[in-house]
């Protein structure tokens, strides 16, 4: 996997001041994305334990509320394994932290096991606290939204959904 950026203090990416890791890869090429450089999975910096320890590193600061991760396509079945190394490490180091993540697969798709087919977004899913689903649609872009940039896209509680057996989205704000 490589990587397009690390942003040490990002604010716009969830709540408060993040550690933001953008993936280099995405199928999903949406008409309108804002991110478009990053589409080419050989883009940018390799991902390796080095990568990592500089994100635990830089998530130490107690002002830092979590890790924020978009792309590209962070949740690409391509990227699984490398992300789930991550965020486990997180949890383990920082388990009062938050960790977000914006993809364009769907919640329920990920949850079935119809992105990939290793079990490794499950695995994924358990380990995160919100997650902002779907594809970005050009159609549907509000500029108004907190921390989206179409309608369409749900800002889903992970851990309530997981624990309730349905989709039960966050109300942070």
């Amino acid at each position: 996997m490589n990587y397009a950026t690390i942003k040490k203090n990002d604010v716009a990416n969830g709540i408060g001041v993040r550690v933001s890791l953008f993936v280099s890869g995405c199928s999903h090429r949406c008409k309108g994305c804002f991110n478009q450089e990053a589409w080419d999975y050989q883009y940018g910096n390799r991902f390796d334990q080095e990568t990592i320890q500089f994100i635990i590193d830089s998530l130490a600061p107690s002002y830092i509320k979590g890790l924020s991760l978009l792309g590209g396509e962070p949740l690409d079945p391509a990227h699984q394994k490398d992300i789930l190394s991550l965020i486990t490490e997180v949890k383990e180091k920082y388990p009062n932290k938050s960790i977000w993540c914006y993809t364009g697969y769907l919640y329920e798709d990920l949850l079935s096991n119809r992105v990939g087919n290793s079990g490794l977004a499950i695995d994924i899913l358990e380990k995160i606290d919100i997650l902002v689903d779907g594809k970005f649609d050009e159609d549907l872009k509000d500029i108004r939204l907190n921390f989206r940039g179409s309608s369409n896209q749900r800002i889903i509680d992970v851990q309530a959904s997981l624990s309730q057996n349905k989709i039960i989205l966050w109300e942070g704000m």
